[in-house]
């Protein structure tokens, strides 16, 4: 059987129904917080049972009879969390190993390091050491930046038309469709061994480009403007936005300047069996499902 974490959240749920194209629905099942959210999967087939990061118990009854489990990432990612996440992580990987599951998957990020600036980084690369040490069989996922961030620092610009965030760097953005898709592959098909190659869109774009891109999709200009590193944070702190927020978006602008998120694969594209989706439909794509 086949275990998908976190299946409510829309990386997770959309592995699912990418597995669901491969897989019968009896040999997959997930590990959700709140079962009632995913009475939809039940009644597809799919087994549903509650798995809680923060007991293990439960995901030792999610996990049962489990030779392969997805561990999508904890949603605790910031700067103070940092030791709370990491032991999520451990729960999930221990209680994997006593469940007796033989291949653990992570969703992992190609920005992965123990000494990057935006804190999620630190998470995934401290859950790949334990991985490591696990003595399993294992996947991490190393998946590109998500696109749906782009499109929140986009949202307050395509309103404004004016993009205000502070020097940045290209960050390789991909659409989660297209992960869920590669993710039910290597799953399914158990490709990939170990840490994976990039698993990214095919083109890394600067803040500059998203602009350039929104101005050409929408029809209106969209400016890049650049201010400091401390005008951005008073600026953030001006529209109420709370400081542990403003520190993640920080790091993010200055680990992209170090060209963290920039490596492009052509892993993905592979894996899915055609071009990733580029940033432009993405965008496309949302701006069409706000205005239906």
């Amino acid at each position: 059987m086949i275990i998908v974490t976190g299946a409510n959240g829309k990386l997770g749920r959309a592995v699912v129904e990418q597995l669901l194209k491969h897989v019968p629905a009896e040999e997959i099942g997930v590990s959700v917080r709140d079962p009632n959210q995913a009475q939809e999967l039940r009644e597809r087939g799919v087994r549903v049972r509650r798995g809680d990061y923060d007991d293990a118990e439960s995901l030792h009854d999610a996990y049962e009879g489990a030779s392969q489990v997805l561990i999508v990432s904890s949603g605790i990612m910031g700067e103070a969390d940092i030791p709370h996440g990491i032991q999520q992580h451990q729960t999930a990987i221990d209680t994997a190993k006593r469940a007796g599951v033989t291949r653990v998957l992570y969703t992992s990020h190609i920005g992965s390091s123990p000494t990057s600036h935006f804190a999620p980084m630190i998470h995934h690369a401290a859950t790949e050491k334990l991985l490591k040490a696990s003595g399993m069989a294992f996947t991490s996922l190393r998946n590109g930046y998500y696109a749906a961030s782009a499109l929140l620092l986009i949202g307050g610009a395509i309103k404004t038309g004016e993009l205000i965030a502070p020097e940045d760097g290209p960050v390789a953005w991909t659409a989660h469709s297209d992960l869920a898709e590669a993710a039910a592959a290597i799953i399914s098909e158990q490709k990939l061994d170990g840490i994976t190659p990039n698993l990214t869109g095919s083109e890394a774009i600067d803040m500059e480009g998203i602009a350039s891109i929104a101005s050409e999709v929408l029809g209106r200009t969209i400016r890049r403007i650049v201010v400091s590193d401390e005008e951005f944070r008073d600026r953030m702190m001006a529209q109420g936005v709370p400081e542990a927020s403003i520190n993640m978006r920080m790091g993010m602008f200055l680990a992209s300047r170090q060209g963290d998120f920039a490596q492009v694969d052509p892993a993905l594209a592979d894996l899915i069996g055609r071009p990733p989706k580029s940033f432009r439909e993405v965008l496309k794509e949302s701006i069409s499902q706000q205005q239906g």
